[in-house]
């Protein structure tokens, strides 16, 4: 679905990419990782066609710089800086649409999955949402659709922990029918979300790696913890997470998940010598129901 021969891009007097030689297949979900000056956003510009360029780039079987609008019509992106559009929303869920022949309504309601209301703020601009509301409504108009190609660039970076729970919901949707190509500096920030690890350093690859599939995208896990002690950072921070206090501050319980896991133990990390017990596991939707966390 994208292949890469020999890809050279020169940007000034610097080499960025040095001659990439890559593969990826219908049903692979990639992380592109390296750190900053690595080449990943010049590999994402020359895949949309946005550069001139060296070597042979082909996505749905066409070079994405001679078919631009074709190739687009095919390819769902999320990019890690919200444009700076004056559109209304409104307007820019139907010129997405008619763009990739989708159903505006679908993009809305997705949206709304994702937990931003596309009707009530239907006039806005966009370059006058939120942070979090344009990442919201950028994941759907790459998810409201049927793309063949998922290009994500730090998707989840302005998202809450439930509409990052709804977006790894709405990647398994398309797991076995796109091909996901998805950017981060941190590889545990998307390592649940990957069957595939390509690392990038200074315009080159240094890492091909194939990992475990095994976990599901859809899965959450119940979660208690005790502290020896009431924390008021703690409290504000496990907050965010949708958890509540079940005794006093020093008992909380609520869901994470499956897929966003590491960052969650990362945060707890920071509050290691105030945890007594721990306690995370896998939960099948009969015990999340008796625990009011699925609604009917």
């Amino acid at each position: 679905m994208i292949q890469i021969k020999n890809l050279r891009k020169r940007l000034g007097r610097r080499d960025v990419l040095q001659g990439l030689d890559l593969e990826i297949s219908v049903g692979q979900r990639v992380a592109l990782i390296g750190s900053n000056g690595a080449g990943k956003t010049t590999l994402i510009r020359c895949l949309l066609g946005e550069y001139t360029r060296e070597g042979d780039v082909s996505l749905v079987g066409r070079d994405p710089r001679r078919f631009r609008t074709e190739v687009l019509r095919h390819v769902g992106f999320v990019p890690q800086l919200p444009p700076p559009l004056k559109m209304p929303v409104g307007q820019l869920i139907r010129y997405v649409a008619s763009l990739c022949e989708a159903d505006s309504g679908h993009i809305a309601e997705v949206a709304t999955r994702l937990g931003f209301d596309a009707e009530r703020f239907r006039h806005q601009p966009f370059v006058r949402l939120s942070g979090g509301q344009k990442q919201k409504l950028l994941i759907a108009t790459a998810l409201g659709r049927d793309a063949d190609v998922l290009i994500l660039d730090e998707p989840a970076a302005n998202l809450d922990p439930e509409a990052r729970s709804t977006f790894f919901e709405l990647l398994a949707e398309h797991q076995k029918g796109a091909v996901m190509l998805i950017s981060s500096h941190r590889l545990d920030e998307v390592a649940a979300l990957v069957n595939r690890v390509i690392e990038l350093d200074q315009g080159k690859v240094v890492l091909d790696d194939l990992v475990a599939d095994s976990v599901d995208l859809t899965s959450r896990l119940v979660c208690e913890i005790r502290l020896t002690r009431p924390e008021k950072a703690f409290a504000k921070a496990i907050d965010a997470w949708g958890f509540t206090d079940a005794g006093n501050g020093l008992t909380w319980r609520g869901t994470v998940a499956g897929a966003d896991r590491l960052r969650f133990l990362g945060m707890l990390s920071r509050y290691a010598a105030l945890i007594a017990v721990l306690d995370l596991r896998e939960a099948d939707t009969e015990s999340l129901n008796a625990r009011g966390c699925v609604n009917a």
